[in-house]
Order: C-alpha cells, then structure tokens, then sequence
C-alpha cells in the first residue's frame, strides 16, 4: 500500500468510515456544552472550522443556529451534505482549507474541535505558521466579544511519551512540538502507512498565539473528546480546550 503523504488524501479515504471512531458518540452533550460555555442566543451564525462529516454544524443546524462548515476534504464534506439532506437541515459548507480560509462575513462564534485542520501538518508545512494561519483566519472571521472554542493535541502527552532517543530519530521534535505519523489506526483495527505530521500544544504557548490575533483566552481545560468538562488538565489525555473571546 502507498504511503499517504496529504491529511487530505487520508480523509477523503476514510470519510465513509468516520462516524464510527468512538470519540464521535457524543455529539449531542457536545453541543450542548458548546451553547452553555459561550452563552450562544437562538439563531446565531457558527463557524465550524474543520468540520469533517459536520456532526457538530448538522446538530447546531438542528436546534435552528445558522451554520458555516469549512473542511479540507472534498469526501467528507460530500458525507456532511448526504447527512444533513436525509434529515432536511440547511449548513452552508465550503472546501477549502483553514489555513487559507477568508470569510465573506463575520460570525457569533466558531469552534474547531478534535484536529479539525488545527495540528494537522502535511511534512512540507511550516509548523509554526500553520496553526498560527489558522487562528488568524478564525479570529478575523468573529464579530468583537464572540465565543470561540478550540480542543487541541496536548503538549504534557507528547513530552512524556517521547524520549531522546526519538528526537534524535526525527520522530518527535521538541522545540516545533511535532510529531511524525507513520502510521494510521482505522475504527476497524487495520493501519495505513503515512508520512504526515501532527503538531501539539502547550497552553502557555497556545494562549500567545491565540492573544497574537486578538483572541483573548479564558479558560484551558481538559478537552479531550468525551470528557469535556470545566476540569483540570490530565497530563497524558489526547487533547486540550481552548475557551476564548474575540477582542
């Protein structure tokens, strides 16, 4: 099997197959954490930045929020178009992606949750630039005082994972915080070969760059996807959460 070498490419191949990872199952409690912690009023306009087979955009569109999902991936969005069609919602979705991502208006709030583009490197990206583009174009995209929501790969992880024997491989670096994936397990158990990167965060660090385009950080919390909570960090859980403001 050839190596996949695009984050692109890997999930046009597995979007079918999405929906049946188990951090997906919680969508609903999600959503409702979402309208709680950034006081979301009826009817207001989301961004949904990374939204893969838009499981947070159809349940936001559902309880009558208007909906904008944006995704890398041509496969996936074609499974958040089928979704929302068989139960009759209306979300506009663009294919693009983040890091090149410019918005046409400005919205209420944006979320952009478990690595939805944010972390994800193809090996020719600048790690430092990526996700910095990223929260630059989220940030212009939100009206001043709107909410926005970000889980991203935990940093503590990766650092007690790893040992100095894989910076010296090349397989985790510490001073971009990235990680090389070789490898990719599926729902079903089987793996696919890849050459891609995957880059994590600490929360100091993420709170610069969040405060560099103008996006005023309030809470880091655990955020690992079916375990939100208002909570401590777990020094070895998957991701983090961001809750922040637009200045």
């Amino acid at each position: 099997m050839p190596y996949i070498r695009k984050w692109q490419e890997f999930f046009d191949g597995h979007a079918p197959d999405y929906m049946r990872n188990c951090f997906t199952r919680n969508t609903s409690f999600e959503v409702d954490f979402i309208i709680e912690e950034l006081k979301l009023k009826p009817g207001a306009s989301i961004l949904d930045i990374g939204c893969g087979t838009g499981r947070h955009s159809i349940e936001f569109a559902k309880r009558g929020y208007k909906v904008t999902g944006v995704d890398l991936s041509p496969g996936m969005l074609a499974e958040a178009k089928s979704s929302a069609d068989k139960i009759g919602v209306q979300v506009e979705w663009i294919q693009t992606d983040a890091a090149q991502f410019e918005a046409d208006k400005q919205y209420d709030a944006a979320i952009c949750l478990c690595e939805g583009s944010f972390g994800l490197l193809n090996v020719d990206d600048d790690p430092m630039e990526h996700d910095l583009a990223i929260l630059r174009n989220i940030s212009a995209a939100l009206k001043p005082g709107a909410g926005f929501i970000l889980t991203a790969l935990n940093g503590f992880a990766k650092i007690r994972k790893y040992n100095q024997e894989d910076v010296e491989s090349g397989k985790f670096d510490p001073i971009a915080m990235t990680e090389l994936i070789e490898e990719i397990e599926l729902p079903d158990g089987s793996t696919v070969k890849a050459q891609l990167m995957e880059r994590s965060h600490l929360p100091q660090e993420l709170s610069c760059l969040m405060k560099q385009v103008g996006l005023d950080v309030i809470h880091i919390w655990g955020g690992t996807a079916g375990k939100w909570g208002r909570r401590k960090i777990d020094l070895d859980e998957i991701e983090i959460m961001a809750v922040s403001k637009k200045q």
